[in-house]
């Protein structure tokens, strides 16, 4: 009888809590929800979001997509089959720790930076959450549990500290995600320079003995170290098999991962997608740097100012007044003969502006004919004299290189280097085509070439980047005479975009991009390349000698594997004019 009543009563609480628990999980569950559409609100108003893609399977993600009035994505695979290039403000949405499993390179890329909010309902540690998002480089990171609605309690993953992430109450002021890259903590930045004067001057510290850069380049790449309260590591290039890397092995290692900035400029010519690349560093052309054409010699000036015509007008004139003057003197053709014609004492002493004897009681008409004669003579003397003054002062030069044909007529070679070539016929610039072989001087060693550019000679063309024209025409001020000027009508192109290689997936590379924005609103970068020519001759890399007499300078004295330290000396002892490190 006791048995039977105990089976009543523990059917009739059984069906008591079955009815309790009914009521008590869809209560629980408005509550979460209402305090999760409470923090899209907060994450909305902090930055302005258009869009969710949610990932996971079936979650209360899912519920909240119908009280929202915003475009929703749901991937409950993990991974998108279509590129996200949405220009939409996205905030992402997964149902666990492990829903997100996107391998879309160019989803990824795009959504880096995009804010995360994870559901846990799992014995998921945010410590291993953070860990595992970071090995993705993304750190927009926050997740909430399942007793949200009843803590309010979130957790957002915070870089360079240790734990990797924050615990923090939804009703606090608190922040759920910040910018972690605002402050590393001496976390290092691998780049390589490429050693190009005068934007990247490497050299050795003598105190610290730490490598260090110079160079307008190189001080924007410092400062955002600075500014980042990071420290940059200089990648050993030799272990990599490269003594002088230049920019396309540096491209080469930031597509590998191996460097995150590259100390280098990459130009729009030599790359077709922005992965390697982003926000340009310097907008330029790509012309040629061409020789002062010579002074006429002054022996040849008397030859260039006679013009055949007007000699033979002072001739005709010469004789003319002969005949005048002997026929109005007697009034008779008697004394006209060849010899008085040309040979006339009184003509020949007026046109070249001197006294002659005057006859005694003239009539008019050879008063008249003495006059004209005369001021015949003040102007023909009075033209070459102008002319002489003139061009002994300042003798003309030679015809100047006008188009890319007159340097086939001309005795001036076009030094290049291999690399250059190279990129000039994958365009086919139809500019370049019209340059004969016979007349390029292809340097397949980048240094020998720099050398033979930085010497100034005179015997060839190069071409050069207005960028770097510019150093070149500071120099040029303590010359006595310009050895070169920059032909603006000769350009194998004139809008030539120069980038900074990044990392594919630099993680902070929208700051990066804002600092050189920065730098050159502020006009620094304008000032660092008008120092660049003093930098270069305080590190012994640059003479301030008059070079534009030297047109053959060697090209032996600089030895491959010479250090900064051996090229300072070398330049110092006049050993060489200018060294490339």
């Amino acid at each position: 009888m006791a048995l039977g009543w105990s089976v009543i009563i523990l059917g009739c609480i059984g069906q008591l809590s079955a009815q309790i628990l009914n009521y008590t999980q869809p209560r629980d569950l408005e509550l979460l929800e209402g305090r999760l559409l409470r923090v899209l609100s907060r994450l909305n108003l902090e930055e302005e979001y258009n869009t969710l893609l949610v990932y996971g399977k079936e979650c209360v993600f899912h519920s909240l997509l119908r009280k929202l009035e915003i475009p929703a994505v749901t991937v409950l695979s993990g991974s998108t089959d279509y590129d996200w290039s949405f220009s939409t403000a996205t905030l992402v949405l997964s149902c666990g720790s492990d829903a997100e499993n996107e391998e879309n390179s160019y989803t990824l890329l795009k959504l880096q930076r995009t804010r995360r909010l994870i559901y846990l309902d799992d014995n998921s540690e945010p410590e291993s959450v953070c860990m595992r998002y970071s090995l993705k480089e993304q750190h927009n990171i926050a997740m909430v549990k399942s007793n949200f609605d009843q803590s309010d309690i979130f957790y957002s993953c915070r870089l360079f500290q240790t734990p990797n992430y924050v615990e923090g109450h939804f009703f606090k002021d608190q922040p759920i995600y910040i910018e972690n890259f605002q402050n590393m903590r001496g976390a290092t930045i691998r780049t390589v320079p490429d050693i190009l004067v005068p934007r990247t001057i490497v050299y050795r510290d003598e105190k610290s003995g730490e490598t260090k850069m110079l160079g307008y380049l190189a001080h924007m790449i410092n400062t955002y170290a600075q500014k980042l309260n990071a420290k940059l590591q200089f990648i050993d290039t030799e272990k990599l098999g490269v003594k002088k890397p230049s920019v396309l092995d540096i491209m080469n290692w930031v597509k590998e991962d191996i460097v995150d900035i590259g100390t280098t400029l990459a130009s729009s010519l030599q790359f077709k997608n922005m992965d390697s690349v982003w926000y340009p560093y310097l907008l330029t052309g790509y012309c040629l740097m061409v020789p002062v054409p010579a002074k006429m010699p002054y022996n040849l000036v008397y030859s260039m100012i006679v013009d055949p015509l007007v000699l033979s007008i002072i001739f005709v004139m010469l004789c003319l007044f002969s005949v005048l003057i002997i026929y109005t003197q007697q009034l008779s053709w008697k004394n006209l003969t060849l010899a008085n014609i040309l040979l006339n004492d009184k003509s020949l002493r007026g046109l070249l502006g001197q006294s002659f004897p005057f006859p005694a009681n003239p009539s008019k008409h050879l008063k008249l004919i003495i006059f004209v004669l005369c001021f015949a003579s003040v102007m023909i003397t009075t033209m070459y004299e102008a002319y002489l003054q003139s061009y002994f002062t300042q003798p003309p030069s030679e015809p100047y290189i006008r188009s890319f044909q007159d340097i086939g007529n001309s005795s001036l070679k076009m030094a290049i280097s291999r690399m250059e070539v190279n990129v000039l016929t994958s365009l086919n610039n139809s500019h370049f085509r019209e340059i004969s072989e016979d007349h390029l001087l292809i340097f397949d060693d980048l240094s020998e070439y720099l050398v033979l550019r930085d010497s100034f000679n005179t015997s060839f063309i190069f071409p050069v980047s207005v960028d770097r024209w510019n150093g070149y025409e500071e120099q040029q001020k303590l010359f006595a005479e310009p050895a070169f000027y920059l032909a603006t009508n000769l350009c194998f192109n004139q809008f030539m975009l120069f980038s900074p290689p990044l990392r594919r997936y630099l993680p902070h590379r929208h700051l990066f991009d804002d600092h050189m924005m920065r730098q050159h609103e502020f006009g620094l970068v304008t000032f660092w390349k008008s120092q660049s020519f003093i930098e270069m001759v305080r590190l012994g890399l640059a003479s301030m000698e008059d070079l534009s007499k030297k047109t053959n300078v060697g090209l032996d004295f600089l030895k491959p594997s010479a250090s900064i330290t051996e090229i300072s000396r070398m330049a110092k002892d006049d050993e060489l004019d200018m060294g490339i490190t």
